[in-house]
């Protein structure tokens, strides 16, 4: 993977992952790791949940107790020098929710995104307008600055450019709810705006959109929610919440979530049926 694609974040979580993977190889339980190596049973815990960067002497310390030949070592320290990189989302923290900003940073090497979306137009399809909107909706709940609405709008295009329009594009396939595209932020100008915008983004060859039409049975009763695909890492699924997001990373629930999205599928239009909807919303909105 190309270097300005590989995540930190990531990284961190596929080094824990290894090194839980290699403890119970060995048959060992966290426990038992600590005490062999002279630690708390918390920082062995600690390091493979990625809650805390190893160091290059505790991989190593780690490697010799699980006795990795010199290959394996070179992979897991190759992970470390990774997982201490910055990631282009880190200029941004100090006005993002921190489960957002680790959002940022497993979908920075995503190969795919499933997104349901039935409230708002999902940030990565978002105008700068409507998004501005969006974030000035919220501060009447959730205290943000002048200056802290204005980073965010910036991480938001910043996020879009990252994702959208990298050399090896991430897929992205969204399902809107009808009632999405009638939800005003703004003046109807923003919101007509936005209609054309998701019009043009719908026929990039990496991005599919598709809407639920409020005619059509709601197969789920689920808030919005993200599936996330890698390459060479464990599925994760994003859900939003008002104050701290929940990743769900357990495999039984994950592919719970992808039943879920396949049967929002099977109900929503097809994707030239969504975009002449859009449309529809468009010009309702540019009276």
């Amino acid at each position: 993977m190309p270097p300005e694609q590989a995540s930190p974040t990531v990284r961190r979580l596929k080094l824990g992952q290894e090194l839980r993977q290699l403890r119970e190889r060995r048959g060992l339980t966290g426990a038992r790791a600590a005490k062999e190596l002279g630690w708390s049973p918390s920082k062995v815990s600690r390091i493979e949940a990625a809650k805390t960067k190893p160091s290059h002497d505790d991989v190593q310390a780690f490697a010799k107790l699980y006795k990795c030949d010199d290959q394996k070592l070179d992979e897991l320290l190759g992970l470390v020098v990774d997982a201490y990189q910055r990631g282009w989302w880190e200029d941004y923290e100090g006005t993002l929710p921190g489960g957002y900003t680790r959002l940022l940073g497993l979908e920075a090497e995503a190969t795919s995104q499933q997104n349901w979306e039935p409230q708002v137009v999902p940030g990565l399809l978002q105008t700068e307008d409507y998004a501005r909107e969006v974030i000035l909706a919220s501060r009447g709940i959730v205290r943000i600055t002048h200056s802290g609405v204005r980073s965010r709008v910036e991480a938001r295009l910043d996020r879009q450019q990252r994702v959208l329009h990298r050399a090896d594009p991430c897929i992205l396939h969204i399902i809107l709810d009808e009632s999405a595209l009638m939800r005003r932020f703004g003046e109807p100008s923003v919101m007509r705006a936005q209609m054309e915008h998701l019009i043009q983004l719908s026929v990039l060859p990496h991005v599919s959109v598709q809407v639920l039409p409020l005619e059509s049975l709601h197969p789920v009763n689920t808030g919005a929610f993200i599936h996330l695909k890698f390459a060479a890492f464990d599925d994760v699924v994003y859900l939003e919440q008002l104050y701290n997001p929940r990743f769900v990373e357990d495999p039984e629930m994950v592919a719970g979530y992808e039943t879920a999205f396949d049967h929002i599928r099977s109900e929503a239009l097809d994707e030239n049926e969504s975009r002449v909807l859009i449309q529809r919303k468009a010009m309702m909105w540019g009276r």
